[in-house]
């Protein structure tokens, strides 16, 4: 029963968390009540107030500041609020005895099915109900990428990256339930389709480090290493076939324009997100920042006419760490690292591939996208830094 309900809340999480529902909000925040109630219950301790303590003397700036305007503010708190809890339900499921693996193959071989599904829908007019049409680089505009039933594909691939990371590593090593011809494409399809590259160049950075991290380790093992070698041919003869037959593909036009700093959306999630949170802290307070729910208010005006937005566009910082920065100011972001730094070294993600992955890839992605209330990457965040015996290395 247990392992059911369990498998119900992944299940909503990762396929319709935010379905129904407006921009920013989703299923797991609204349940924060009942998951708070169940935190207490199963862990017999407050897990709130350490959290309000860290965000009091931030709130003390903010709201005696004559610029802060208390109803954004105060949704904006409850959200993260909320959020937080949601983090603290999942770490209690993580340290749960539950059968996790049981979880991810069944939700793997869901999405697998709906991704195939989603393909000859592409063709049909019913396509915007799994795909969204975007214009993602220069010279590659009305671009079809998979979203799934979330509200962005680059989301939606961030959710699925402890899943492919779980079961690359079981096809490394031989112990996936599953054939390794069904596997792989069960793994890569998800990411092709949502085609984002933020997550694809964070993911192949962490799959290159932990690799030579543990080199002298991995070599020791045949499986291992013939593994490797056919996933390393096989990646070189695809990207061999799109050279000579595809040439001008979307994946090398874009990468192109990322070299050459032309990509407009890469550069809106990096360079341009540090400079606009630069611009509108520095128009209030670059120690504490300007508050939570503020850049919609104070940098409106400064986004708007720095992207020379000339209708009503919505504004934000699409960068967590950025967003940090702004919203909390130099004293926010060195504590956000600080304890990225601190759980690092407790935890020792380092003791397991499948940890060690995660921290890499999150660690790099929070600088090229996300936000502060994403729960995606916080779930990343746990599995990271919470030891899990089926995912040890």
């Amino acid at each position: 029963m247990k392992l059911n309900l369990y498998f119900l809340f992944v299940f909503i999480y990762f396929f319709i968390n935010s379905l129904g529902l407006p921009f920013g909000l989703t299923w797991m925040s609204l349940f924060a009540p009942l998951f708070y109630v169940w935190i207490l219950i199963k862990r017999k301790r407050d897990v709130l107030l350490p959290f309000l303590a860290i965000l009091l003397p931030f709130a003390i700036v903010h709201l005696t500041s004559p610029h802060v305007q208390l109803q954004p503010y105060t949704i904006s708190l409850v959200n993260l609020l909320m959020v937080y809890i949601f983090s603290q339900a999942v770490y209690t499921l993580v340290r749960s005895s539950v059968d996790l693996e049981w979880i991810f193959t069944r939700i793997l071989i869901i999405n697998f099915i709906l991704c195939l599904l989603a393909i000859p829908i592409y063709f049909t007019p019913l396509w915007d109900w799994l795909w969204m049409e975007q214009s993602i680089t220069t010279g590659i505009g009305d671009f079809r990428r998979l979203k799934m039933f979330t509200y962005e594909p680059s989301y939606y691939s961030l959710l699925f990256i402890p899943f492919f990371f779980y079961f690359l590593l079981r096809y490394f090593s031989g112990q996936n339930k599953l054939p390794p011809a069904l596997l792989l494409p069960m793994i890569f399809l998800p990411l092709i389709l949502s085609f984002s590259i933020g997550v694809l160049g964070a993911a192949f950075i962490a799959l290159l480090i932990t690799g030579i991290v543990f080199f002298k380790k991995l070599i020791k093992h045949r499986r291992v290493l013939n593994a490797l070698i056919y996933f390393v041919a096989g990646t070189l003869l695809t990207g061999l076939v799109l050279v000579v037959f595809f040439r001008d593909n979307a994946l090398f036009l874009r990468l192109a324009n990322i070299i050459a700093g032309e990509d407009t959306s890469g550069k809106g999630r990096t360079i341009d997100a540090f400079i606009l949170a630069i611009k509108i802290m520095g128009t209030e307070n670059e120690t504490w920042g300007i508050g939570l729910g503020q850049i919609k208010t104070m940098g409106y005006d400064i986004i708007r006419s720095y992207y020379l937005y000339y209708t009503d566009h919505p504004v934000a910082i699409p960068n967590a760490v950025a967003e940090t920065l702004t919203i909390f100011g130099w004293v926010g972001l060195c504590l956000r690292l600080f304890i990225e730094a601190a759980l690092f070294f407790i935890t020792k993600p380092w003791t397991s591939y499948y940890r060690l992955l995660l921290f890499i890839f999150i660690f790099i992605y929070q600088f090229t996208g996300s936000y502060i209330t994403n729960g995606a990457e916080y779930v990343v965040w746990v599995l990271a830094f919470t030891r899990w015996d089926s995912a040890r290395g």
